[in-house]
């Protein structure tokens, strides 16, 4: 991989932190008290904050830079496309839009036709959900609970986690349905058939009393990204694609964190040969070099559009500087073979985990597929109680963890009582085995934090907090 070379600030650090602080509002956070780290540099798995100190980026920032930090190719490819057309309108046809839109439908399941080029993974899933009830002349929509499909009204009530209260009372039609989330059903299932089978058998019910006629999409994460990355368990895929081909109901799999070799197959429903109808994307396709999205059509969808007219439209759709960028990324996961890479790594950090878990009493499970894991803590490993409660964390508990792996150079996020890590595609053996060593020993912190947080004592390690409210 080829890196950037080390670029001057064009302010004081001082002055970045003012500007901040006054000008500059921070998402899902309290505003009064950020002090977010100044950031100076970035380079490919590393970021260093103002004072040099350095970060192993094991989240990606938010699971969307696989390629790493400061690829020169991408960056070039946008240059020269700024050179030549930095813009032009969606209705016209440039050589990058058509480029990229072939690539893509290369990349996705063989029954897929077209694309609709977004700016993100919020756009990408309302744009989805209108082309759904458009085809099908339908209004319900299907989503699980513990999913997270964006921030935008439509797309927030898609979603089912605690983000989509702001937004309600919300948009009628929308329906949730219960997550394959095995390590917290009091069912103890045999086998992942049997759960499956449990978990279809009971949306299939769910459908018919909603009635099957007015239901237009079954919308899923392939795989459940920041609420926990729950893998679906054998079969269960599958079976909503069943259950959509039975009650004609369009299947649409959310791949937005999950694709672009993030599972270790360019997008996650090939671990399970699943063609849907529908895929969503966003994240992996510029890796966050320019915003870009996208929504894949099936060849039936695709053949409904050729005398209906598509009711989406975005001034940005399918921008040029984004193309281009899309182009070169899908360049640099092939020449670089990083969907391979995150396969093989992802077998070394599934082993890394797996010892976590068994050494550390406040690891409650460990869930991974690829470069594309959660680290769910506990209270109590018998009672497998969760160490924050759903949708709740008033004394910033979660925020404390996070910000004790940070000060050891381990940088990640965190939601309800999941850590995540999804490091991007480029890392190294040797990068990863360290990164892992360091989250292992500040995990003794962290169990030593719990245990205090068990017995309402003032915990006094080493992240300098003496006292949890």
């Amino acid at each position: 991989m080829v890196i950037l070379e080390d670029t001057e600030l064009d302010l004081e650090v001082d002055q970045i932190r003012e500007y901040d602080k006054k000008y500059n509002m921070h998402s899902w956070s309290a505003q009064k008290e950020l002090e977010p780290l100044v950031i100076t540099k970035a380079q490919g798995i590393y970021f260093w904050d103002s004072d040099g100190k350095k970060y192993f980026d094991m989240s990606s920032q938010l699971v969307n830079v696989n390629v790493g930090h400061g690829n020169k190719k991408i960056i070039e490819a946008i240059k020269r496309q700024a050179d030549k057309m930095s813009f032009m309108g969606p209705g016209y046809a440039v050589d990058v839009r058509a480029k990229l839109a072939a690539r893509v439908i290369e990349k996705a399941p063989d029954n897929m036709s077209k694309v609709f080029f977004t700016l993100g993974g919020s756009d990408s899933n309302e744009n989805a959900i209108k082309i759904a009830k458009m085809v099908t002349g339908r209004f319900k929509i299907f989503s699980r609970y513990r999913s997270y499909h964006g921030a935008s009204f439509g797309a927030a009530n898609l979603s089912g986690e605690p983000r989509r209260y702001t937004c309600e009372p919300g948009i009628p039609g929308f329906v949730k349905f219960f997550d394959p989330y095995i390590y917290r059903e009091k069912i103890r299932f045999k086998s992942e058939r049997e759960a499956s089978e449990f978990y279809l058998s009971k949306l299939r019910e769910q459908l018919i009393y909603e009635g099957t006629d007015s239901v237009a999409a079954i919308v899923v994460e392939s795989i459940t990204g920041s609420n926990g990355v729950i893998i679906p368990p054998e079969g269960y895929l599958q079976g909503i694609r069943k259950l959509c081909d039975e009650f004609g109901i369009i299947m649409v799999c959310d791949e937005v964190m999950a694709g672009w070799g993030r599972t270790g197959e360019w997008f996650a429903c090939d671990n399970w040969d699943v063609k849907p109808d529908i895929i969503t994307f966003a994240k992996g396709i510029t890796c966050g070099y320019v915003p870009l999205g996208g929504v894949i059509v099936s060849e039936k969808i695709a053949k409904f559009f050729d005398d209906n007219v598509l009711m989406c439209g975005l001034t940005y759709n399918a921008h040029p500087l984004a193309c281009a960028a899309g182009c070169a990324t899908i360049d640099v996961y092939e020449e670089e073979k990083l969907v391979e890479n995150s396969k093989k790594m992802g077998v070394i950090l599934g082993q890394k985990l797996e010892e976590v878990k068994k050494k550390h009493s406040s690891v409650g499970d460990v869930r991974y597929i690829g470069l594309f894991s959660a680290v769910e803590l506990v209270k109590d490993k018998e009672t497998r109680e969760a160490l924050v409660p759903y949708g709740k964390d008033p004394d910033g508990i979660m925020p404390k963890i996070v910000g004790m792996l940070k000060k050891a150079g381990f940088s990640t996020y965190s939601h309800e009582s999941c850590l995540m890590i999804a490091p991007p595609l480029i890392i190294k053996e040797e990068e990863l085995e360290e990164a892992m060593d360091i989250f292992d020993k500040v995990m003794y912190s962290i169990d030593e934090f719990v245990e205090k947080l068990k017995n309402k004592r003032p915990f006094c390690g080493r992240i300098g907090h003496s006292k949890i409210n």
